[in-house]
């Protein structure tokens, strides 16, 4: 088994596209993200089209030399455009198809032809919670055999959201991989979740706020047991987004007056809010940004475009530079 070193779980979103743009060459060939792409919403179908090949092309122009994971679940493959913006970019650009075992057939076969034709293989991403055991592994199973013997295979596994309220996210994950491992000769296997809080408010004590990487304590758990495979698992995360929010619409505009800036350390995810009045630049930005970057954790400018951005904010005294328009995505420290 082999694979990249970090699998972050990313919305196709000009942020998070900007973000794995602005990494150092060095680190952008560890990580291969697995790119979802949200429900996307438009007034005709024209419009709608044209919205979806803007996503699509923004992630294909960024990996014309690395490789990563599209899936597609909230796309209906039977119909336009996806029937046919999917499958192009699947079979000719360095995007992996992604599948899951409670996709519509149609989706599965689709994927399927096209991990055939691009040559980059096929992600089998399964969704935990979700069925009982016996399920998991006969309906796994039956997807695979249904996949050429020739195309590669990925094995993503999901469990969501984590949270210190499921302490025993590992011992789940352990007793998936333990059914779903033998079942194939998998190119790469990635445990995935995301262990930002769900509800923003209940870490926050007078606008700050540190919340415990249960994600990133579960991957450790499950790397310490003695499965012979453990050693071979790579790490993935939704990074500083609530992986319930990964469907939300491309388009939506329902914005909070509050702005939040996020911040994933070694353990922790950094949490501070603020007034954000028409969504421009305040003292209290800057205020929120110098209190992250205050912390021993942080990584400095040189680490990321987030990390760039914070800094910049923390230390200047009018708009030039500073997080005005928008929060930084960060990935986690691995």
């Amino acid at each position: 088994m082999s694979g990249p070193l970090y699998v972050p779980v990313l919305p196709v979103r000009a942020h998070a596209v900007a973000a794995i743009k602005g990494l150092a060459p060095g680190i952008r060939d560890r990580v291969a993200p697995v790119w979802t792409l949200p429900i996307i919403v438009g007034e005709d179908a024209g419009q709608l089209e044209v919205a979806v090949d803007k996503e699509l092309r923004r992630i294909a122009s960024v990996h014309k030399y690395t490789a990563a994971w599209l899936d597609a679940p909230y796309a209906a493959l039977d119909e336009a455009p996806y029937g046919h913006l999917l499958p192009f970019y699947w079979s000719h650009a360095a995007l992996r198809p992604v599948t899951d075992r409670a996709l519509p057939p149609s989706h599965q076969a689709v994927a399927m032809e096209c991990a055939g034709e691009g040559g980059g293989g096929l992600g089998i991403r399964i969704r935990l919670p979700g069925g009982g055991n016996d399920e998991l592994a006969e309906r796994t199973r039956a997807l695979l055999a249904r996949v050429d013997p020739d195309v590669a295979v990925d094995l993503l596994l999901d469990l969501h959201t984590v949270l210190r309220i499921h302490p025993d996210a590992a011992k789940e994950a352990l007793r998936a991989l333990d059914m779903l491992v033998p079942l194939a000769v998998w190119r790469t296997i990635a445990l995935m979740a995301g262990g930002f809080p769900d509800e923003v408010d209940r870490v926050l004590d007078r606008d700050r706020g540190e919340a415990e990487r249960a994600d990133w304590d579960t991957w450790h758990e499950l790397r310490a047991s003695r499965r012979s495979y453990a050693q071979f698992v790579r790490y993935g995360d939704y990074g500083i987004l609530a992986a319930r929010n990964l469907a939300r619409s491309a388009d939506d505009t329902d914005r909070s007056p509050y702005g939040l800036l996020r911040y994933t350390t070694e353990r922790t995810f950094l949490l501070a809010t603020f007034w954000a009045e028409k969504r421009e630049e305040t003292g209290a930005t800057r205020e929120a940004a110098r209190w992250i970057t205050g912390f021993p954790d942080f990584r400095g400018s040189g680490a990321s475009t987030g990390d760039r951005l914070y800094e910049q904010c923390a230390r200047t005294t009018d708009a030039k530079g500073t997080c005005k328009g928008g929060t930084p995505w960060g990935t986690s420290s691995t």
